[in-house]
């Protein structure tokens, strides 16, 4: 008799995609106004800070505005544009 294998298939819940339509808990947007406060705190406009961090300003506003989920790559490039830490950013919008 010969032997057979079954592979194992795990299983994984099923989250849906975030956005800034289904961030029902505001956690893009309480991102976005923490970027927004740390902009502001060093006086630079919008388009100086999505220029200094390699972004089109269009998306940064739909950022800060909260209507886009950040990638940690684009987080930390406006982080380092803030001349801030990420995580000074997440704790500033509670996360």
């Amino acid at each position: 008799m010969p032997l057979s294998y079954t592979p194992h298939r795990p299983s994984f819940s099923v989250m849906a995609r975030v956005s800034g339509k289904t961030d029902k808990d505001q956690r893009l947007k309480a991102l976005g106004q923490a970027i927004r406060g740390r902009r502001e705190e060093l006086d630079i406009s919008q388009e100086a800070l999505a220029d200094a961090a390699q972004m089109d300003r269009a998306h940064m506003g739909k950022i800060e505005r909260g209507e886009r989920n950040v990638t940690l790559l684009n987080l930390l490039k406006i982080a380092t544009a803030l001349r801030c830490r990420a995580s000074k950013i997440m704790a500033d919008a509670g996360l």
